[in-house]
Protein backbone atom coordinates (compact mmCIF):
# COMPACT_ATOMS: atom_id res chain seq x y z
CA UNK A 1 0.00 0.00 0.00
CA UNK A 2 1.11 3.62 -1.20
CA UNK A 3 2.45 5.67 2.16
CA UNK A 4 -0.27 8.06 0.90
CA UNK A 5 -2.99 5.51 0.76
CA UNK A 6 -1.96 4.46 3.99
CA UNK A 7 -1.95 7.98 5.90
CA UNK A 8 -5.67 8.03 4.19
CA UNK A 9 -6.79 4.86 5.59
CA UNK A 10 -5.08 5.80 9.07
CA UNK A 11 -7.25 9.16 8.85
CA UNK A 12 -10.40 7.41 8.22
CA UNK A 13 -9.86 4.56 11.74
CA UNK A 14 -8.54 7.63 13.88
CA UNK A 15 -10.30 10.36 12.67
CA UNK A 16 -13.80 9.10 14.38
CA UNK A 17 -12.67 7.99 18.01
CA UNK A 18 -10.66 10.94 18.13
CA UNK A 19 -13.60 13.07 17.45
CA UNK A 20 -15.78 11.27 19.50
CA UNK A 21 -12.88 12.77 22.52
CA UNK A 22 -13.50 15.91 21.55
CA UNK A 23 -10.23 16.06 19.25
CA UNK A 24 -9.67 17.10 15.45
CA UNK A 25 -6.87 15.34 13.62
CA UNK A 26 -4.80 18.13 12.32
CA UNK A 27 -2.11 15.70 10.47
CA UNK A 28 -0.65 12.69 10.07
CA UNK A 29 2.66 11.83 9.06
CA UNK A 30 4.28 8.61 7.76
CA UNK A 31 7.70 8.08 6.85
CA UNK A 32 10.54 5.45 7.51
CA UNK A 33 13.13 5.44 10.03
CA UNK A 34 15.19 2.37 9.38
CA UNK A 35 13.07 -0.84 9.71
CA UNK A 36 10.71 1.48 11.33
CA UNK A 37 7.94 3.54 10.58
CA UNK A 38 7.63 6.93 12.09
CA UNK A 39 4.11 7.90 12.65
CA UNK A 40 2.86 11.40 13.78
CA UNK A 41 -0.09 12.38 14.53
CA UNK A 42 -1.44 15.84 15.23
CA UNK A 43 -4.78 16.42 17.03
CA UNK A 44 -6.21 19.64 18.41
CA UNK A 45 -9.43 20.89 19.70
CA UNK A 46 -11.26 24.17 20.99
CA UNK A 47 -9.37 25.85 23.48
CA UNK A 48 -6.20 23.86 22.61
CA UNK A 49 -4.79 20.55 24.20
CA UNK A 50 -3.08 19.71 27.14
CA UNK A 51 -0.59 17.13 27.64
CA UNK A 52 -3.19 14.88 29.44
CA UNK A 53 -5.04 15.61 26.26
CA UNK A 54 -2.01 14.31 24.26
CA UNK A 55 -1.85 11.37 26.29
CA UNK A 56 -5.27 10.20 26.15
CA UNK A 57 -4.95 10.23 22.40
CA UNK A 58 -1.74 8.21 22.62
CA UNK A 59 -3.17 5.90 24.21
CA UNK A 60 -6.63 6.14 22.07
CA UNK A 61 -4.42 5.91 19.05
CA UNK A 62 -2.35 2.68 19.91
CA UNK A 63 -5.21 1.12 20.96
CA UNK A 64 -6.56 1.17 17.69
CA UNK A 65 -3.62 0.61 15.77
CA UNK A 66 -2.34 -2.63 17.99
CA UNK A 67 -6.20 -3.82 17.33
CA UNK A 68 -7.63 -5.60 14.26
CA UNK A 69 -7.95 -2.05 12.33
CA UNK A 70 -4.08 -1.16 13.00
CA UNK A 71 -3.00 -4.42 11.23
CA UNK A 72 -5.42 -3.77 8.23
CA UNK A 73 -3.34 -0.41 7.80
CA UNK A 74 -0.06 -1.06 8.93
CA UNK A 75 0.74 -4.68 8.61
CA UNK A 76 3.06 -6.23 10.83
CA UNK A 77 6.17 -3.28 10.42
CA UNK A 78 7.01 -1.63 13.62
CA UNK A 79 6.04 1.99 13.90
CA UNK A 80 7.58 4.52 16.29
CA UNK A 81 3.94 6.55 17.62
CA UNK A 82 4.20 10.24 18.36
CA UNK A 83 0.53 12.51 19.06
CA UNK A 84 1.15 15.90 19.23
CA UNK A 85 -0.68 19.10 18.80
CA UNK A 86 -0.07 20.96 15.96
CA UNK A 87 3.09 23.80 15.76
CA UNK A 88 2.89 27.62 15.18
CA UNK A 89 3.81 27.32 11.98
CA UNK A 90 0.81 25.66 11.03
CA UNK A 91 -1.17 27.49 8.03
CA UNK A 92 -4.48 28.38 8.67
CA UNK A 93 -6.06 26.73 6.22
CA UNK A 94 -9.87 25.85 7.74
CA UNK A 95 -12.36 27.89 9.50
CA UNK A 96 -11.63 26.39 12.98
CA UNK A 97 -8.08 27.30 12.70
CA UNK A 98 -8.90 31.08 12.15
CA UNK A 99 -11.57 30.52 15.31
CA UNK A 100 -9.04 29.08 17.62
CA UNK A 101 -6.19 31.29 16.69
CA UNK A 102 -8.76 34.82 17.49
CA UNK A 103 -6.98 37.57 18.85
CA UNK A 104 -3.21 36.36 17.97
CA UNK A 105 -1.17 38.16 15.13
CA UNK A 106 -1.50 36.48 11.47
CA UNK A 107 0.34 37.06 8.22
CA UNK A 108 -2.16 36.57 5.49
CA UNK A 109 -0.54 36.32 1.60
CA UNK A 110 -3.64 36.88 -0.69
CA UNK A 111 -4.46 35.24 -4.15
CA UNK A 112 -3.83 38.84 -5.67
CA UNK A 113 -0.47 38.99 -4.14
CA UNK A 114 -0.96 41.27 -0.89
CA UNK A 115 0.05 40.56 2.13
CA UNK A 116 -1.83 41.48 5.42
CA UNK A 117 -0.43 41.30 8.45
CA UNK A 118 -3.28 41.98 11.19
CA UNK A 119 -4.77 40.78 14.39
CA UNK A 120 -7.55 38.23 14.05
CA UNK A 121 -10.83 39.69 15.66
CA UNK A 122 -13.37 37.52 13.91
CA UNK A 123 -14.14 34.93 11.56
CA UNK A 124 -17.12 32.48 10.49
CA UNK A 125 -17.38 29.47 8.08
CA UNK A 126 -16.24 31.90 5.25
CA UNK A 127 -13.96 34.67 6.27
CA UNK A 128 -12.40 36.47 8.73
CA UNK A 129 -12.10 39.70 9.82
CA UNK A 130 -8.45 41.14 10.78
CA UNK A 131 -7.13 44.29 12.32
CA UNK A 132 -4.79 46.28 10.53
CA UNK A 133 -3.14 49.04 12.33
CA UNK A 134 -6.76 50.25 13.47
CA UNK A 135 -8.62 49.40 10.44
CA UNK A 136 -10.49 46.07 10.13
CA UNK A 137 -10.32 44.20 6.64
CA UNK A 138 -12.55 41.10 6.46
CA UNK A 139 -10.79 38.30 4.09
CA UNK A 140 -12.42 35.97 2.49
CA UNK A 141 -10.90 32.24 3.03
CA UNK A 142 -11.34 31.95 -0.89
CA UNK A 143 -8.95 35.14 -0.89
CA UNK A 144 -6.18 33.80 0.99
CA UNK A 145 -3.50 31.97 -0.44
CA UNK A 146 -1.01 31.41 2.37
CA UNK A 147 -1.57 32.44 6.62
CA UNK A 148 0.68 31.36 9.58
CA UNK A 149 0.50 32.31 13.02
CA UNK A 150 2.85 35.54 13.93
CA UNK A 151 5.26 34.43 17.43
CA UNK A 152 5.03 37.53 19.58
CA UNK A 153 7.06 37.17 22.50
CA UNK A 154 5.19 40.30 24.09
CA UNK A 155 1.36 39.38 23.05
CA UNK A 156 -1.05 41.62 24.03
CA UNK A 157 -4.52 39.71 25.63
CA UNK A 158 -7.18 40.62 24.06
Amino acid sequence: MSVDRTRDRLAEVLTGPLAAAGLDVEAIELTAAGRRRMLRVAVDQDGGVTLDDIADATRQVSRILDGPDGDAVLGSQPYTLEVTSPGTDRPLVLPRHWRRNRGRLVKATLTDGRTLSGRITDSDDTRAVLEVEGTAHEVGYDEVARATIQIEFNRRES
